[in-house]
């Protein structure tokens, strides 16, 4: 095949095949890249988004679809085009050399590595021409090949200190200096409520994310302590969320983060990852809030499932994201002005505007607004109906594009959070969805015994599955067992585990765990990041799925497992101490390890159907008699924390007080 092609039409990702037509001479990331450039004696522009990125298509409308710069970057590059969701490992490394690069990360990526593969400029989104003090990308790349062709030594010795750089950072967390206990929890808590911005919910300013993992934490964590101060922080940014404009208040689903601090504006793309988390905990918050913000969450957590199956449910499981435009344009879809309201709604004009927070002035651009609801309607019918038009209307126009990619990690998330809904609700149908997506990961994903990451369209990727898609998907089968007892669930969850122990665990530092295989083709290094982001980390999944399978697996292996989650959480105790906001999946595992961990049986199902009611976060609840309660009388239930448990119960307030 000749060099001198674009060949990113055969790609299994949707934001590849987006650049398939570019006149640039693009590669997937592979060993004959590499070779390429050693070959041409050339450096490689890596360049690293995603399908939902709005500045990620703004420097693909600028630069990429250019010819004159699209013959630059064919000339004195090799051209290597990554998508960040498909290939987290690349992603990681990368991201990591531009924060130590710049100060800060983002995405469009766009790094300039040696044929070695070791970076020695990074960046991220870059003009076409220098603009606003910010260098022009093609001035940027003559620059770069001018460093190249005559100042080599300064070149290579940039790339292997940052190669050194990334090899000292991914060396994970130091082993447990800090004992694992209530008192630990407590002052993490602490600091997060401390952390929070009240006035308008949640944590720090503009931009502003859902803090899913944090929420989570701090509901289990209320749970234990009966900690007032921590249901607060969770009940008002699970408020001002799904009031917000970040939440589509026609379809439900969350967009990614508002771009301002009171979450009226966001930026329009949303997430699988996202809507999975808040799912879970709007979910928990049903249970346990206050009675206006349960009644707030049960609605939000029946429209989150609308939104998964009415718009990301595709072949395969479900769908990575949509876009963040509409024909090029932030938000064309979901925005309103007054005009359009009077049009469409009448005399239910005014009314749906002052609910919807619709301004004549707009609270987005040119005049148009996002819809809000600060409160609710006080006419449920006049309501629906208003609604009803509004949904029929917006289908009438342009739609953003979908990544019909299905991602293992973020699938498993989804079911996970489908079955605490469902089992919660007593809704059969949310754990049945939970279950197809299940059979589909297991058959589709799973090939020769590897666990790949992604799909497209039933078509299983080459990419094999991270830490993060082992160690959610193992708590998913597990979550689906508890709730189904069906063995194929347990028995698929444990073999995948033992899988994972064997390709991820640090044999010289147990309880620390690379987040990929080993012998990915050209990574500088085993990426190993424990900290929670946007999604959990991948160290901290692992440490909620041997958690779990300690209270499910039998009992010759449950030791090892709890043994393994002890060594794993021990290790974060460095972040509970100094960067709680970066460890709330990690917060979230531990309240359920420091409580027991506690694992509820019971042969009646009233009290089945009650203890799913309580809902206790981190509560593993089956039904029957089974490991440590075998021999369990009929229509009781018994509450085992650890490796003891209780007497059997036969009423629900008592079981309620065990727990």
């Amino acid at each position: 095949m000749m060099d001198g092609v674009n060949r990113l039409g055969v790609a299994t990702s949707p934001y590849l095949l987006q650049h398939a037509d570019n006149p640039v001479h693009w590669r997937e990331w592979s060993p004959g890249a590499f070779a390429e450039a050693a070959r041409r004696d050339v450096p490689i522009l890596l360049s690293v988004g995603y399908a939902a990125c709005h500045w990620c298509h703004v420097m693909a409308h600028e630069s990429f679809e250019n010819d004159a710069i699209a013959a630059q970057m064919n000339d004195e590059f090799v051209c290597i085009k990554v998508d960040r969701e498909e290939r987290p490992d690349i992603d990681a490394i990368y991201m990591n050399a531009t924060v130590a690069m710049t100060g800060q990360g983002g995405w469009p990526m766009t790094c300039f590595l040696t044929p070695d593969g070791e970076p020695f400029f990074c960046g991220t989104y870059f003009p076409p021409r220098s603009r606003n003090g910010q260098p022009g990308f093609a001035e940027l790349m003559t620059a770069i090949t001018e460093a190249w062709l005559n100042r080599r030594d300064e070149v290579t010795k940039v790339g292997a200190q940052v190669a050194g750089h990334l090899s000292s950072a991914s060396s994970g967390l130091p082993a447990a200096t800090i004992g694992l206990d209530a008192g630990l929890l407590a002052r993490a808590v602490g600091a997060l409520v401390a952390d929070e911005e009240p006035a308008h919910g949640g944590f720090g300013g503009a931009p502003k994310f859902p803090p899913s993992a944090q929420l989570e934490a701090l509901l289990r964590c209320a749970e234990r302590g009966g900690d007032a101060s921590a249901l607060g922080v969770v009940e008002r940014a699970a408020e001002a969320m799904a009031r917000g404009g970040i939440y589509d208040q026609l379809a439900g689903g969350f967009a990614r983060y508002a771009v301002d601090i009171a979450w009226v504006v966001p930026h329009f793309e949303k997430m699988l990852y996202d809507n999975a988390q808040l799912l879970r905990v709007y979910a928990h918050l049903s249970r346990v809030g206050s009675d206006t913000t349960a009644a707030m969450a049960v609605r939000v957590t029946a429209e989150i499932i609308d939104f998964l199956v009415a718009d990301l449910r595709v072949t395969g499981g479900f769908a990575s994201s949509l876009d963040a435009d509409t024909d090029g344009v932030e938000g064309l879809t979901y925005v309103w002005t007054r005009e359009q309201f009077d049009q469409l709604l009448g005399d239910d004009a005014d009314w749906a505007a002052t609910l919807f927070t619709v301004t004549e002035s707009g609270t987005f651009e040119h005049g148009a607004s996002t819809l809000q609801l600060p409160t609710d309607p006080d006419d449920a019918e006049g309501f629906a109906s208003v609604v009803d038009r509004l949904r029929a209307a917006r289908a009438q126009r342009p739609q953003p594009g979908r990544d019909d990619k299905v991602v293992t990690a973020w699938n498993a998330m989804a079911i996970t959070a489908l079955v605490e809904a469902g089992t919660a609700s007593s809704r059969t149908d949310w754990v049945d969805l939970a279950a197809w997506c299940a059979d589909e990961l297991l058959t589709r994903h799973i090939v020769d015994g590897e666990l790949r990451r992604t799909s497209l369209g039933g078509g299983v990727g080459s990419t094999p599955g991270m830490l993060d898609d082992h160690a959610a998907l193992v708590t998913a089968l597990l979550t689906l067992s508890a709730a189904t007892g069906r063995s194929r669930w347990l028995d698929a969850a444990i073999t995948l585990l033992d899988k994972a122990i064997d390709l991820f665990v640090d044999v010289e530092s147990p309880g620390s765990w690379f987040d990929a295989p080993p012998g990915v083709v050209g990574l500088l290094t085993r990426p190993r990041d424990p900290a929670d982001g946007a999604t959990p980390s991948g160290g901290s999944l692992m440490a909620e799925a041997l958690l779990t399978a300690s209270m499910l697996a039998d009992p010759a292996k449950a030791g090892r497992y709890l043994e393994l989650a002890d060594a794993t959480l021990g290790r974060a105790s460095v972040l509970f101490a100094k960067a709680p906001r970066a460890a709330g999946h990690w917060l979230a595992v531990a309240a359920a390890r420091v409580d027991g961990p506690v694992h509820v049986t019971a042969t009646s199902s009233e009290l089945l159907t009650a203890v799913r009611q309580l809902g206790r976060g981190g509560v593993v609840v089956t039904g029957g008699g089974s490991g440590l309660s075998e021999g369990q009388p009929d229509g009781t239930a018994m509450v085992c924390r650890g490796t003891t448990c209780s007497l059997p119960v036969l009423t629900v307030e008592e079981l309620a007080a065990l727990l």
